[in-house]
């Protein structure tokens, strides 16, 4: 260390003579003194003042300036020189030699802009004023064809210099996608596919541009999918295809590029990962067919890949994805209900699906999971029914195949997602179907389980839900016993609270239960309306101009629904609703006048 003052010491005065000879050994014992002991090094070299000198011999015609670089790139591996390189000035004049010819120059130079870059944002912001990246995007475009070894070599360095440079920061991710950065690497990773270190860098570079959402349609245009596939199929290491699988995740996102992924055959190297990991404990194994699974649900989740993987119900991939329901493995039953519910987005799939047996494997895997299940397979099973249940035709074979019964064995749950697709399905299990609507309606402790989660404050999707099924009972029913148990159990302040949603579809569908429960047990409920106070509810939602014309319009034939009762006729005697309603008889809507004029009428006859 001593002997490296000394350098220090003649450094300072051969770099104002510039003589090359002794500054070229000077600069050899900086190097060598480096590679002993990089970090102590690198403190005498901060201390010693020599760092601005160095921004003087950074000249492209000197022979030293590419051993100049050299060291500057191993003193920023130290956290602590970066914002020194930085002040020091070295930015401007590195960034002025990557238009270099000499190819030693420019690798050293990438090596120190990258290594300065690095977790840096002062280094990031020195090279963006500089106009750095832009040049070496330019160099990537003019040596992207060449594939001898040194070439492939400045590449790397070059490609890593600009992760360096835009890692975990949005904008200056933005600015290299807007110079054109991904085709340019796409083209790169097609060229240098059998260059590990290279292919690995553009990987590192794809995982981090297609985090941003602006990415995706760069991406879509070039063929990243048939270029990652093939990159996937030759890959035996566990760690190269998790490099792969990082890049194609968020990738997957976009719809075009999950089209472009099922057509590059990606989905076949996933059902091979799938039959290979299936049966193995080994950690690495385990991870590879969760992450190869849940692609696999992903591509579903566009609509013209789905389409295409769907095959009319005959595709290879349909078949294999239905066997992993009956599968051991809980991972399998996950994805492969995951990928029924996908599946399961247009009506000519669900009919398809509900008449080759589909609903009788979801609830053989739902029954294995009725006791201390998988509370993610409850909810994907789940998911899948609810989603067959919507065509028609489909509602009343599922009823008949007893859906109706497995999914009520949840009714325990105390998991919010198992209990929002438990409601979501038995709604649409009875949608119009008036037998299906009255037998859960009687059933007494589905109704208070109902009332229970219509107070489910936290969980604002379940309380939703549970005031949606509440009102579907006696929409569909017509009922005067499921109106009878609902008033029993407490339900009615739930209904006359939902008119009141911010939801119009909610608000409808309750106005339109609570005008039933009028026309056929007003007896029965009329104490608890009151006590919700629906009265002045009405007149609220009739007063307010933002409400919808269909919200007007059903609260009107509530109103007269309710004169049949004389303490809430009394109500709205008291709340002069004729007022509000004769305003309402020259309302732009038809149906609303109409109803306006007939209100107007009863409440005249009965004041």
């Amino acid at each position: 260390m001593d002997n490296l003052s000394d350098t220090l010491k003649k450094l300072k005065l051969t770099a104002v003579d510039r003589t090359e000879d002794s500054l070229e050994g000077c600069l050899d014992c900086l190097l060598q003194a480096l590679a002993q002991n990089n970090m102590e090094t690198s403190e005498k070299i901060q201390g010693s003042g020599i760092l601005q000198l160095f921004a003087s011999l950074l000249i492209p015609q000197s022979s030293c300036t590419a051993k100049v670089a050299n060291i500057i790139a191993e003193v920023a591996k130290n956290e602590f020189m970066r914002i020194p390189c930085v002040d020091a000035g070295l930015i401007s004049p590195l960034v002025q030699l990557l238009t270099s010819k000499d190819q030693e120059v420019l690798l050293q130079t990438g090596r120190a802009l990258g290594n300065i870059c690095y977790d840096s944002h002062e280094g990031r912001s020195a090279v963006d004023q500089a106009g750095g990246a832009q040049i070496v995007i330019d160099h990537l475009r003019s040596l992207c064809s060449i594939t001898d070894p040194a070439n492939e070599k400045l590449l790397t360095v070059f490609c890593g210099m600009l992760m360096n440079y835009s890692n975990e920061n949005d904008s200056l991710q933005a600015q290299l996608i807007n110079m054109g950065v991904i085709p340019t690497l796409v083209k790169l990773l097609g060229i240098h596919c059998q260059n590990a270190a290279l292919t690995e860098m553009c990987l590192v570079a794809f995982g981090n541009l297609a985090e941003l959402e602006s990415s995706k349609e760069q991406f879509a245009s070039t063929n990243i999918a048939e270029e990652l596939v093939r990159l996937f199929k030759k890959q035996i290491e566990h760690d190269k295809r998790e490099m792969i699988f990082e890049v194609l995740a968020p990738l997957a996102e976009n719809d075009a590029i999950k089209l472009q992924l099922v057509e590059a055959g990606l989905v076949e190297c996933l059902l091979e990962i799938v039959q290979q990991k299936v049966d193995s404990d080994k950690e690495d194994d385990i991870a590879e067919l969760k992450t190869a699974s849940d692609l696999m649900v992903l591509l579903l989740l566009g609509d013209e890949s789905m389409q295409k993987l769907f095959e009319g119900g005959k595709g290879n991939v349909f078949q294999r994805v239905l066997s992993w329901i009956p599968s051991n493995n809980h991972q399998l039953q996950l994805a492969g209900a995951l990928a029924i519910a996908n599946f399961a987005r247009n009506d000519g799939n669900c009919i398809h699906m509900v008449d080759n047996g589909i609903v009788e494997k979801l609830m053989d895997l739902l029954d294995r999971h009725v006791e201390d299940g998988n509370v993610t397979v409850q909810h994907a099973a789940l998911s899948a029914l609810r989603n067959l249940a919507i065509p028609v035709v489909n509602k009343a074979k599922m009823l008949s195949a007893g859906v109706t019964e497995a999914v009520l064995k949840f009714l325990k749950s105390e998991m919010p997602p198992v209990q929002f697709k438990l409601l979501g399905t038995l709604r649409m299990l009875i949608d119009a179907q008036a037998e299906a609507a009255e037998q859960l309606g009687k059933n007494v402790k589905l109704v208070e389980r109902l009332v229970e989660w219509c107070e489910a404050k936290d969980h604002a999707g379940v309380m939703g839900e549970s005031n949606r099924l509440l009102s579907a009972l006696i929409r569909h029913s017509k009922s005067k016993d499921v109106i009878k148990t609902i008033v029993q159990s407490g339900g009615i302040k739930h209904l006359v609270t939902m008119a009141t949603s911010e939801h119009v579809i909610m608000q409808n569908e309750a106005l339109v239960a609570l005008a039933l429960i009028a026309a056929l047990e007003l007896g029965t409920a009329e104490k608890d309306l009151e006590s919700a106070k629906l009265v002045q509810i009405l007149h609220r939602l009739l007063a307010d101009e933002r409400s919808a014309p269909e919200i007007k319009y059903n609260s009107m034939v509530l109103i007269c629904a309710l004169m049949g009762s004389e303490s809430l006729h009394k109500e709205v005697q008291d709340l002069a609703f004729l007022d509000v309603v004769s305003k309402l008889c020259s309302h732009e809507n038809k149906s609303v006048a109409q109803q306006a004029s007939l209100t107007e009428q009863r409440l005249t006859v009965d004041s």
